[in-house]
């Protein structure tokens, strides 16, 4: 393959597609991301045997983080619209060892949901063809290898042919959604539900929780289902209007996550119900996958329509994860924070094609090592995601306060948008931080035991923790130190985005 290193001096930024995406575009990759049918699935039942009938209020109370945290993206993105994104306003706010600790952040989340990722999409596939395999049988590697490598591949050839695929992906899976809404209401009102219980407006009470651990455990994982609707902000330089669009786009991408996923939650409440046995939300033996458990009495022979969705959900996600992390490793290397190899971009499809590259063989290269030495160590990896997710998202919601500091007293709007709401989103996403670490100590909160505590603490916080350690062997690199100098990359810094955004009007969804 053949590329090409940027320069700073270059007029058309870091050399990315610009003009690629409109408003529909992003939206639908922001969308991707987040895997919307795989999150109801892996997510819904531990938060039913959580909080019980308060389950949409829990989606609804961890969507107000997301909205603030969506204000700071947005902000941000208006004055400095840069794909790195977390490491590039880290970076302009706080100086460069906070931004290149941001980076890592969202470098550590994409690699380990991809390995989980790309791990369901197998076992999903095996099962669909009648294999009950377990997760670390050698075909399900293999294939979970293979979806990587074909993802991978994808995000490489072009972010146009990307967005072509992904609102394929995206509208079967919300196909598959709407039809499980209306099978299951049908069921209820017909009155064939298993579990039948009619709607109560308590479900979305915020006063009725009686349980401060369960309440804090079930935010923590609505969190991690809206987690993945930043990726539109990661490919704003692939934007028609890269100062608008992208905000724009994660703010709608986040109010479509909420309603999809209230609704869902009420259907599948009313169907199967809250019980603990049966199709039960409440049944343990059902919590990582409830669409198995009913999909049979659901949709009868079609019951394989919510195995398929999945799969899709799945592999959508795995193509979308890369794109973030790929084009903050980009711009990584423009400022200096990694080796130069980092900054190159392909010369004909206009991707970052090292760093596309590097993060497909980093993510497999983890999955296969993890699961070699035990699945539950990779499971409780995957349970420690939420701390690396809080971490980068707090970043951006303090530096958005600090960078513009100067002008949030200038007007309400300002002050609510550059000032309170992303400070009270990072405030929140620190206290979820702080409460996730405290609870992952606990030696039963995972699978694992490390050191005499919780496993899932342990690879949680050492993962942010090696990325310390990396960040000061880069620092003994000569071409490190115009960076940790904070000369390369600085408030003052020109943003590195083409010159002329407008004039692009390449859009293959004729969004703007």
């Amino acid at each position: 393959m053949s590329t090409t290193p940027i320069h700073l001096e270059r007029p058309d930024g870091k050399g990315l597609a610009a003009g690629t995406l409109g408003l529909w575009g992003s939206t639908v990759i922001g969308l991707a991301s987040t895997a919307p049918v795989y999150s109801l699935v892996a997510s819904l039942g531990f938060v039913v045997i959580a909080v019980g009938a308060q389950a949409p209020i829990a989606f609804v109370i961890a969507f107000v983080p997301m909205l603030l945290i969506a204000f700071a993206y947005r902000e941000l993105n208006n004055a400095v619209p840069d794909c790195g994104t977390t490491f590039t306003w880290g970076a302009k706010a706080f100086g460069p060892w906070v931004g290149w600790m941001g980076g890592w952040g969202v470098a550590v989340a994409g690699m380990v949901v991809l390995a989980n990722l790309a791990q369901i999409a197998s076992v999903y596939f095996w099962s669909l063809i009648g294999q009950d395999l377990e997760n670390n049988d050698w075909r399900v590697v293999v294939l979970a290898v293979g979806f990587i490598a074909a993802m991978t591949w994808v995000s490489w050839r072009g972010v146009e042919i990307g967005e072509r695929i992904q609102n394929i992906l995206l509208g079967i899976q919300y196909l598959a959604l709407a039809i499980f809404v209306v099978t299951a209401l049908w069921q209820f009102f017909s009155g064939n539900a298993p579990g039948a219980t009619a709607f109560d407006w308590e479900w979305m009470n915020p006063f009725a929780f009686t349980d401060w651990s369960g309440f804090t455990e079930a935010i923590l994982l609505a969190l991690f289902i809206y987690w993945g609707w930043d990726t539109c902000l990661a490919l704003n330089e692939e934007t028609k209007d890269p100062q608008r669009i992208p905000g724009r786009a994660a703010l709608l991408t986040t109010v479509i996550l909420l309603f999809t996923y209230v609704t869902v939650t009420i259907a599948a409440m009313m169907y199967a119900g809250l019980g603990d046995t049966g199709t039960g939300l409440g049944n343990e033996a059902n919590a990582d996958d409830f669409f198995l458990a009913i999909k049979d009495g659901l949709l009868g022979p079609f019951g394989w329509v919510l195995v398929v969705a999945v799969i899709i959900s799945a592999i959508s996600s795995t193509q979308t994860t890369i794109l973030p992390t790929a084009r903050g490793t980009l711009a990584m290397g423009v400022y200096r924070a990694l080796p130069a190899k980092f900054k190159e971009v392909h010369p004909t499809y206009k991707t970052p094609s090292f760093s596309t590259i590097v993060m497909g063989v980093v993510a497999s290269v983890y999955y296969v090592g993890m699961t070699l030495i035990s699945d539950n160590i990779l499971q409780d990896s995957i349970l420690s995601l939420g701390l690396a997710i809080a971490f980068y998202y707090a970043i951006t919601g303090f530096a958005c306060v600090w960078y513009f500091r100067a002008d949030v007293f200038r007007s309400p709007r300002e002050f609510f948008f550059k000032g309170l709401f992303p400070l009270l989103g990072g405030l929140m996403l620190t206290a979820a931080f702080v409460q996730s670490a405290i609870d992952m100590w606990d030696v039963d909160y995972g699978y694992t035991v490390l050191f005499g505590i919780g496993g899932t603490f342990v690879i949680g916080i050492g993962s942010l923790a090696f990325g310390l350690v990396l960040m000061f062997v880069w620092y003994l690199f000569p071409r490190s130190k115009r960076f940790f100098r904070g000369e390369s990359l600085n408030r003052d810094t020109e943003v590195m985005v083409p010159d002329e955004p407008g004039d692009f009007i390449r859009s293959i969804d004729g969004g703007i």
